[in-house]
């Protein structure tokens, strides 16, 4: 009888052992069998071509393409800086203006008028002409007769000379790009203006190629690269300390594949002397020249220079052929003469001017709106 019963608890422990191996099983992911009743759901393995196919909830990362800038149009450009150049050079049209309306203009008033427009940078010769030309006018027209400030507005004019020809050559012959040189020293603002015109042509729906042959200074290359960058114009650079006219020949060639309107090539500012300077720039011009004539060269002058400016103007005019001035700073110290002295060292006319830092504060240089600046009218 007590072995019937050991047999017995063998038997129920055995049970119990294997119950719990099953359970055991089951929770390391065995499939439990379905109870009677219930529905079984199978979800089928994927596909081959939903495996390889890219989910359409997560797509890839795409570059987003750089926001383009749109730049000025000339015309709201000339209304800021004319409303800038009064602001900054008002003060001398008004101090003539006064002048000359006094009761009696007696010698000592004439030497204030002379001395006004040679503190403005006006220079000697022309100085003398205008208070000779005013002292003719205002006796012969005297009694009243004559309005002070359109005659002092017509002298003005007169001195800027209305008469040279101010447009940008920037235009080629047969399909060939207008290629556009601009030198000038380190510091005057080269750079910048090149950047500069590259937008005044892109919001004249004029195709650019930019060319960064100003290769000693890295600093000049990469600011060049953003100025492109942001109006969406190429820019053709080469190694640091590499050959500027390599550059600026690859510039051209880049231009002439792309049909491109206009190629503008920023060159290097250094004056250690004027033969080095000379045998640069006349190698840059030769090289260009291969493939397609040098349409314009712009030189760049800082005007609160003043006297040094045109210093650096005699240097670069008798190394190339200056055919047209940018004034930058024309704004703050700057002083108006500047433009009439510059125009008279180098018989060119100045064809831009800049009142500012922003990227579209560059603009045609006009006379008349000019002096009316100077004037405050």
């Amino acid at each position: 009888m007590g072995e019937l019963l050991y047999l017995i608890v063998a038997i129920a422990v055995l049970g119990v052992l294997l119950v719990v191996g099953l359970l055991a099983r089951t929770r390391r992911g065995r499939p439990v069998p379905p109870r009677a009743g219930t529905d079984v759901v199978t979800t089928p393995p994927p596909t081959e071509a939903e495996v390889e196919a890219p989910s359409e909830a997560a797509p890839p990362a795409e570059a987003q393409a750089p926001t383009l800038e749109k730049p000025e149009g000339t015309a709201s450009r000339m209304q800021r800086l004319r409303a800038r150049l009064a602001g900054s050079q008002g003060g001398f049209g008004k101090g003539l203006l006064a002048l000359l309306s006094r009761d009696r203009l007696d010698e000592d008033t004439w030497e204030s008028i002379e001395d006004t427009l040679l503190t403005a940078d006006v220079g000697v010769a022309p100085t003398q002409q205008v208070v000779e030309n005013l002292r003719t006018r205002l006796r012969v027209e005297g009694d009243g007769a004559a309005d002070p400030r359109s005659v002092l507005r017509e002298e003005l004019v007169g001195l800027v000379d209305p008469t040279m020809d101010r447009r940008l050559q920037i235009s080629g012959a047969d399909g060939k790009p207008g290629v556009v040189l601009v030198v000038g020293v380190n510091g005057s603002g080269k750079t910048t203006t090149v950047g500069k015109i590259a937008r005044i042509l892109v919001a004249e729906d004029k195709t650019v190629v930019l060319g960064a042959a100003d290769t000693f200074r890295a600093a000049a290359v990469d600011q060049l690269a953003t100025w492109g960058e942001r109006v969406g114009v190429e820019v053709v650079r080469g190694p640091e300390g590499g050959d500027p006219a390599s550059v600026a020949f690859e510039a051209v060639r880049s231009g002439v594949e792309r049909v491109a309107d206009t190629v503008i090539v920023d060159t290097a500012g250094r004056l250690q002397n004027k033969a080095g300077l000379m045998d640069e720039l006349g190698k840059v011009k030769r090289v260009i020249e291969k493939q397609a004539p040098v349409t314009e060269v712009l030189l760049v002058l800082d005007a609160t220079t003043g006297q040094n400016g045109l210093i650096q103007a005699r240097v670069f005019s008798e190394v190339v052929n200056v055919t047209g001035i940018v004034l930058t700073k024309l704004d703050g110290s700057a002083k108006g003469g500047i433009v009439v002295a510059v125009q008279r060292e180098l018989g060119v006319p100045v064809k831009l001017v800049g009142l500012g830092e922003g990227p579209d504060d560059l603009a045609p240089f006009d006379p008349g709106a000019f002096v009316d600046a100077m004037l405050g009218s």
